[in-house]
């Protein structure tokens, strides 16, 4: 018995010899702090999937802004100018009474508002050709600026719907601004030709409204110019040689 109390002491004392020097090499494990450790690093890992979203929205903010500052390839203003030229060209091709303030005084005046019961039959006939010839070339003016106008609805169609494409197939704000922009200029020119061609037909209107007043004061100056010559008086006339009553 008393060596077998021994053994066990002896083992007690070993135990308690060998235990603390096995736990001081054994790692101690702190749940808290590596808890603590991975919400550190998730937070970290959101701030930088934060910052990565937020580069890529400026990213494409500037690729935006790019198509918005994008010019709109297509282009008709040559075409428009080119339009309008032509159009003005011929106005200034007007016959005999130009569209001028100046040139209508004058040559009104002297045409038209000029007639009197002095004058010769022949500078009243002048004048009556004069007026004739106002009026027809006034009708072929607008005859002429009709034509052009019309001539000018294939290449505005054209136009129009390039324009209107454009637009609606336009990658940024300039572009669909800028043809928006051109499809008012189309509309600027196409009034402008509606404004000339209602110069050149009411200028046709006046010119012969003119003639016809003109007519009229030729015609009270010609009775007034017969009226002043002797009353016819019949005489006796002499025929084969014998006179008759």
């Amino acid at each position: 018995m008393k060596y077998g109390m021994r053994l066990y002491v002896a083992i007690g004392v070993i135990s308690i010899t060998i235990i603390p020097s096995a736990r001081a090499q054994w790692a101690v494990y702190d749940g808290a702090n590596h808890v603590q450790n991975v919400l550190i690093a998730a937070r970290t890992l959101q701030q930088i999937d934060n910052q990565i979203t937020s580069l890529a929205n400026q990213a494409q903010m500037l690729v935006n802004q790019g198509r918005n500052l994008a010019s709109l390839p297509l282009s008709t203003l040559s075409t428009l100018q080119s339009t309008i030229s032509q159009t003005t060209a011929l106005l200034a091709q007007a016959q005999n009474i130009a569209y001028s303030v100046q040139s209508v005084e004058q040559q009104y005046q002297q045409a038209y508002t000029s007639v009197s019961s002095g004058m010769s039959d022949s500078a009243l006939f002048s004048q009556a050709q004069t007026r004739w010839q106002n009026s027809v070339g006034g009708f072929e003016d607008a005859l002429k600026l009709q034509a052009r106008v019309v001539g000018n609805i294939p290449s505005d169609s054209s136009a129009m719907t390039q324009l209107v494409s454009s637009s609606q197939t336009s990658s940024g704000a300039l572009q669909a601004a800028q043809a928006g922009n051109q499809l008012l200029a189309l509309q600027s020119r196409q009034l402008s030709d509606i404004q000339a061609e209602l110069a050149a037909n009411g200028r046709a209107t006046a010119l012969q409204q003119a003639r016809d007043a003109a007519t009229e004061a030729e015609s009270e100056a010609q009775y007034q110019h017969f009226s002043q010559h002797d009353v016819y008086v019949p005489g006796t006339v002499s025929m084969f040689g014998s006179s008759g009553n």
